[in-house]
């Protein structure tokens, strides 16, 4: 325990660990976001020696929403909900607005900086080692086993080495280790977003105080469906208490999304607000068809394509995923089976897969145009659309009660396809 408080210590104070206290782990988690934490937290608590690397610095752009769902599997504390989401106000086109208020539920919303640094600050307190660096190279001893080659920052090109019985990519949708360890597993296709963190307190804007801004809800996620701010996804305004996120996303590389961003926040008034900081990304909309080498690796993640279509959503998928993953590994090298590692792939395909379908057949068939865009968010109007969206966000599965309910929204859903339904 004494060693573990040791490397505590130096991670707040350094910024990085200095050195490693190993030259073989058994596992190696190369990426330290929500799903690489959450792989390395329960593969540390198991017993097993766990090396997390994860370049120090980067911030995913994200609205930062999750569901009651992951708060509670996950055992997320309160204090890192920045604000809880009572509705979502959808805007067409045409400026017309749905608002769908959370019936007994709400969504919870999270700093990514915060949040991701308490995961991984959570995965070392169970027994992970944390390096603060960034992996420069899949390498194979004589053997055949995984030698991994990352460095510190200060480092630069001297690259240290470590053995790994097993290797763990979580490095995002463009992950360096699917490619040195997957190369011929094709990547899933991204959304590139973007989005800017602005201040809301009322002393961050020589304007009108934020209050007096009609088009800003503190308790509300606004999200445009508009040609003007993405040809093929949306734009968003999520508040995160003290700050919100406006940003975009769009698989159009010939569209600028720092100008649909300026475009919102000229619109919505929140241009005058104080910006924070801005990031950008890719973000995969499909998982891949193999997570696995079929002997020491498997990705996770970003990596593995596990975000969902149509909403975005990534953070719930992520853990998930990675807690998948950390169960195959662990099956892997309780069994030496090395066929254990595609457990993950196809339990979480049979959980989540169906909802990923549906939902990439949404965006496919509402988000090509504005005409469709309007007559999706006039289906929000409905009801049942509300009630079945929520309770399928909240606990994270296709509702299976009610099925007048579903017959009667995809009888409304191909009316408003087919143009058959009133204006």
């Amino acid at each position: 325990m004494t060693d573990l408080n040791a490397t505590q210590t130096n991670i707040r104070s350094n910024g990085f660990v200095p050195a490693v206290s190993k030259d073989t782990y058994d596992v190696v988690v190369i990426g330290g976001g929500p799903s690489g934490a959450t792989a390395a937290q329960d593969l540390a608590i198991r017993g097993y020696s766990v090396l997390l690397i994860d370049k120090p610095g980067r911030i995913k752009p994200c609205g930062g929403a999750i569901p009651p769902r992951l708060i509670r599997d996950f055992d997320i504390p309160p204090r890192l909900l920045c604000a809880r989401i009572s509705s979502a106000r959808m805007i067409a086109p045409s400026d017309k607005t749905v608002d769908m208020p959370i019936d007994g539920g709400y969504v919870g919303m999270v700093d990514r900086e915060v949040f991701d640094e308490f995961l991984r600050e959570r995965a070392a307190e169970c027994g992970a080692e944390r390096f603060n660096g960034s992996f420069d190279d899949l390498e194979r001893d004589a053997d055949g086993q995984a030698v991994i080659a990352f460095s510190a920052p200060e480092e630069e090109k001297a690259s240290r080495r470590v053995h790994a019985r097993m290797v763990i990519g979580a490095d995002g949708a463009k992950s360096k280790v699917k490619k040195l360890g997957l190369p011929n597993v094709k990547p899933a296709p991204c959304v590139f977003a973007y989005h800017e963190i602005v201040s809301t307190e009322p002393g961050d804007t020589d304007a009108s105080p934020l209050a007096d801004m009609v088009d800003y809800d503190g308790g509300r996620c606004d999200v445009y469906y508009q040609g003007k701010l993405s040809p093929d996804f949306y734009a968003w305004v999520f508040p995160h208490g003290k700050t919100a996120s406006i940003g975009v996303g769009s698989a159009n590389k010939g569209f600028s999304l720092r100008s649909a961003v300026r475009t919102l926040r000229a619109d919505t008034g929140l241009n005058q607000m104080k910006t924070v900081r801005t990031e950008g990304a890719p973000i995969p909309m499909k998982p891949i068809k193999r997570w696995d080498n079929g002997k020491d690796l498997i990705v996770c993640g970003d990596a593995a394509g596990v975000v969902a279509p149509a909403s975005g959503e990534g953070i719930y998928y992520a853990m998930v995923c990675g807690r998948y993953a950390a169960d195959a590994v662990q099956e892997c090298l309780m069994t030496a089976n090395p066929a254990a590692l595609k457990t993950a792939r196809r339990k979480f395909m049979k959980d989540h897969g169906r909802v990923f379908f549906v939902l990439g057949l949404l965006q496919y068939f509402w988000y090509c145009s504005d005409k469709r865009r309007e007559k999706f968010v006039k289906m929000c109007e409905d009801e049942d659309v509300q009630r079945l969206t929520w309770t399928a966000y909240m606990n994270k599965e296709l509702v299976r009660r009610d099925p007048l309910a579903h017959i009667k929204v995809f009888m409304k859903d191909m009316a408003q396809l087919l143009g058959l339904a009133r204006a």
